[in-house]
């Protein structure tokens, strides 16, 4: 698959879009991305041409199309709980900027993520270890919920960057940066 006919939007541009959208979300009652139907025909016909990458928590509460009023086809959006990553995060982040030539990857956290208090406050078992572990390897001994929350963030970026089919991409203008989302207000806190 080749991006050649795209329209390549720079990560210094995406990054402004998402700090708009944001603006304009924090003002918002409903949702305002474009899902009409002609955008859902379109992007059917032509595919998808994402200007960023979003890797968040699955918390409910956390919808990043909305944070950033975006509609279809604009972000790819990579959600599993605390935003922590492995190889299938990773390929996915890789099929994005190689296949679909998105140039920014926002890793973005949230406070009050049950995810990091599990990490820090508790220790769980099942299939949750293995998303606490990653997280603890991230925080370290950290208490504070704010601290651990961006620790966890810049973890998951440096797994991204280490990452080498993401790293060769940096010479094609490819940018990794963290966030933090509040959940009180709605406000998206870049790095």
């Amino acid at each position: 698959m080749s991006h050649n006919n795209m329209i390549s939007v720079s990560a210094d541009e995406a990054l402004e879009k998402l700090k708009i959208g944001n603006k304009k979300y924090l003002q918002s009652k409903l949702g305002c991305g474009d899902i009409s139907p002609e955008k859902r025909a379109d992007t059917c016909q032509n595919g998808q041409h994402p200007y960023a990458i979003v890797i968040t928590c699955s918390d409910s509460r956390v919808i990043p199309e909305s944070v950033f009023s975006a509609g279809i086809g604009e972000l790819f959006v990579i959600r599993v709980a605390g935003n922590v990553m492995d190889d299938h995060q990773l390929g996915s982040v890789e099929y994005a900027a190689s296949h679909l030539g998105v140039k920014l990857i926002v890793v973005m956290g949230h406070n009050h993520c049950g995810a990091v208090d599990a990490a820090v406050n508790h220790d769980p078992d099942g299939y949750i270890k293995f998303i606490t572990d990653e997280i603890r390897l991230a925080i370290g001994d950290e208490k504070d919920e704010e601290k651990a929350c961006w620790l966890n963030v810049r973890h998951s970026i440096s797994v991204i960057e280490n990452s080498l089919a993401i790293t060769k991409e940096e010479e094609h203008g490819l940018k990794v940066i963290g966030a933090v989302y509040r959940l009180e207000d709605g406000a998206v806190e870049f790095d």
